[in-house]
């Protein structure tokens, strides 16, 4: 099993979407994160690129002091515009390379609003934590509810029995970003004091 570096939080994965989207607020919340985690000092890992969301994280945690790390599969070099100016920069020859790597180096996960790679990735964070792969926090920030559709989604699936509390599916859901790296932390703490008893459902702290 996987666990937190050191049991306390040190660097943080952020999944986000590698264009803006359409309300301007995303953009504004991506800058806000990333001068939060460069103020905090803890390290950013993200995708590597320098487009959209992406890039907005990235930079505003450079220029707020932060360390990043991106790591990008080589095939999308151009498509995400890989930022080329960072210290810490690792090209992968593919996917499941560089979603290993990011999980690896990564003490939590936080997922702004993006599209279908940005689902489809934390939403394998939350199924690796579920089967009792890791216990590192996953958090949905639910900007303008942008995640409250995947919240109903998974009310369904618990309605319906694919859910079930012997197997609840850890994540946390923060509507803004003021309380996220306290929520972190508080996470972090929990699932370390509860390690001998199994991997948490952390949604309800």
């Amino acid at each position: 099993m996987n666990t937190i570096s050191e049991n306390k939080l040190t660097s943080v994965c952020v999944y986000c979407g590698s264009s803006f989207g359409a309300d301007p607020l995303y953009e504004a919340v991506a800058t806000h994160l990333g001068q939060l985690l460069g103020d905090a000092g803890l390290r950013l890992v993200y995708g590597g690129g320098a487009v959209g969301l992406m890039g907005t994280v990235a930079r505003a945690a450079l220029e707020s002091g932060g360390k990043v790390t991106g790591i990008i599969p080589h095939f999308l070099e151009e498509r995400e515009v890989m930022l080329d100016t960072l210290e810490d920069l690792v090209i992968t020859d593919n996917m499941h390379e560089r979603k290993q790597l990011m999980f690896q180096k990564s003490d939590a996960f936080i997922a702004l609003p993006g599209g279908i790679g940005t689902l489809e990735e934390t939403v394998e964070m939350m199924t690796w934590a579920q089967l009792g792969q890791h216990r590192k926090p996953v958090v949905l920030a639910n900007i303008n509810g942008f995640w409250s559709p995947l919240l109903e989604l998974f009310d369904h699936m618990r309605s319906q029995g694919f859910i079930r509390p012997e197997t609840e599916v850890p994540y946390l859901v923060a509507d803004s970003l003021d309380d996220v790296l306290q929520m972190l932390r508080e996470a972090v703490s929990f699932t370390t004091a509860e390690h001998a008893t199994g991997v948490a459902a952390i949604k309800d702290l």
